[in-house]
């Protein structure tokens, strides 16, 4: 299999470093946008974890956002997983995305919870890559508590032990799992309490080694990560330097024996 590129990025809906969501304007979004999908079009990733993006939302232009960025961006495929949605004068549809180069087989979006607004979730895809598939599990979790991302974490795992158990004979590797998991400064948060267990299908590693992802203009914090599981080999990783959104986004090659 050839190497492989992963990025997982928040978006923040296209808003860029305005401090509020619906103090930018739709040709400010759509300009953000294209400056996105041309950043992933320099990068030249295999696979796109995106959070923090909308399909129809009035607070970030009303258009689907995922279509523009696979367009520009030249990807051949896209899936949405949608976690918040709200009709009426004030629309909203938004979670997470991913694209790919390659085909995606199967996916499916799980919402934590049932908010209208500001709900998180996880989308799973399985995708073909010289005829071998890998999963990826694109999360967002909870913001403010620490107590709800441990809770998520929780049922994401449960889900991973039935996919394991049902597909992992399908499988080139374990599942990928990538995202913005909002982590405090603390040692026991969730990115540590996922990794442990993850640790129980094998030696992941987690990504970046270094470099931080939050806030943008001076990084202070690192939210944003990708566990990969012992079957990619010869990783490497980075942070990349934009002010394209809240986030950087976070880049990690690998090799699939």
């Amino acid at each position: 299999m050839p190497r492989v590129r992963i990025v997982t990025f928040n978006i923040a809906h296209g808003r860029g470093l305005a401090p509020l969501q619906g103090m930018t304007t739709r040709r400010r979004i759509r300009s953000t946008l294209l400056k996105i999908a041309r950043l992933l079009a320099e990068l030249e990733p295999d696979i796109v974890a995106l959070q923090e993006i909308d399909e129809n939302s009035r607070w970030a232009g009303n258009f689907d956002q995922l279509e523009f960025l696979r367009e520009f961006g030249g990807f051949d495929h896209a899936v949405f997983g949608i976690n918040n949605r709200r009709a009426g004068l004030i629309n909203l549809s938004y979670g997470n995305a991913i694209l790919s180069r390659h085909r995606i087989t199967e996916s499916e979006n799980i919402a934590f919870g049932r908010s209208q607004v500001g709900e998180k979730g996880f989308l799973f895809a399985e995708i073909d890559v010289a005829g071998r598939r890998l999963p990826v599990a694109n999360m967002h979790l909870h913001y403010r508590s620490r107590l709800h991302r441990f809770a998520q974490v929780d049922r994401f795992l449960a889900y991973l032990r039935d996919k394991q158990r049902d597909r992992r004979h399908h499988w080139a590797l374990s599942p990928i799992v990538c995202g913005d998991l909002n982590n405090t400064r603390a040692a026991s948060d969730a990115t540590a309490t996922l990794l442990s267990h993850l640790h129980d299908y094998g030696d992941y590693t987690l990504h970046p080694l270094k470099g931080r992802t939050f806030p943008s203009p001076l990084p202070s914090r690192t939210l944003d990560f990708i566990f990969l599981p012992p079957g990619a080999k010869h990783a490497r990783s980075q942070v990349v330097r934009c002010h394209l959104s809240d986030h950087r986004p976070v880049v990690a090659d690998f090799e699939v024996d």
